[in-house]
């Protein structure tokens, strides 16, 4: 899966956003956000779900000690607070933009219920996509909890790798071209940008992968 916008050949965002359907386009605007600026808080009612059209939005909650854990980043085309559609009726994360340049769809979800009662397919096709995303916020969340920091970022690299990657034709490297700031990366991974730059340099030292900005290559003896 290149990009979680596409799933089985599906375009949520073509699909989803309300202003497809003239039904729902005479009253539908996108929603603007900035950097730092919340879509929503921990506790909130979860009566919408939301397509990113433009920008980034971090996902997370704190925790009782009142650290903030990033769960997921999201990115042009992907959907969030989809646990609205399965009957959450309060909000158990927080939704942040952190681009100033962020645009949402939201759409309600007695609109979105109503799209999937007429469509038994791209029904299917929905719980699929989200079954997926919770797979991968389990896979994510062991990581956290299990495995040390410079495990914890190779592991994330391979999983860069089946989102973003494909095979340099030339040399038979994995090169990843991915959204992600350095400091993305250690949100995710739980760990300190310095501490991020120390291991990706380490891991440039051993000649297991060679990065810039946003591209990232896994040599091929390690690929």
């Amino acid at each position: 899966m290149n990009s979680l916008w596409f799933f089985d050949d599906v375009n949520l965002f073509k699909v989803l956003c309300p202003h497809k359907f003239k039904a729902y386009k005479s009253n539908h605007d996108f929603d603007a956000y900035k950097k730092k600026d919340y879509i929503y808080f921990e506790e909130d009612s979860a009566n919408k779900v939301y397509l990113i059209e433009n920008g980034k939005v971090k996902i997370g909650y704190y925790n009782e000690n009142g650290d903030e854990i990033v769960k997921a980043i999201l990115s042009k085309g992907e959907l969030f607070g989809e646990k609205a559609i399965l009957g959450d009726n309060v909000r158990d994360e927080f939704a942040q933009s952190i681009d100033n340049f962020t645009s949402i769809c939201s759409i309600g979800v007695t609109t979105l219920h109503e799209l999937m009662r007429d469509n038994q397919t791209f029904s299917f096709k929905v719980y699929k996509f989200i079954g997926f995303k919770f797979k991968k916020l389990e896979r994510r969340l062991q990581l956290l909890l299990f495995k040390d920091t410079k495990t914890r970022l190779i592991e994330f690299l391979d999983e860069l790798c089946e989102d973003y990657g494909y095979d340099c034709p030339k040399t038979g490297d994995h090169l990843i071209k991915h959204p992600y700031t350095q400091k993305d990366i250690a949100s995710l991974i739980g760990t300190s940008r310095p501490t991020l730059n120390i291991l990706l340099n380490e891991l440039r030292e051993e000649n297991y992968i060679d990065f810039r900005r946003r591209e990232i290559r896994i040599l091929k003896k390690h690929a």
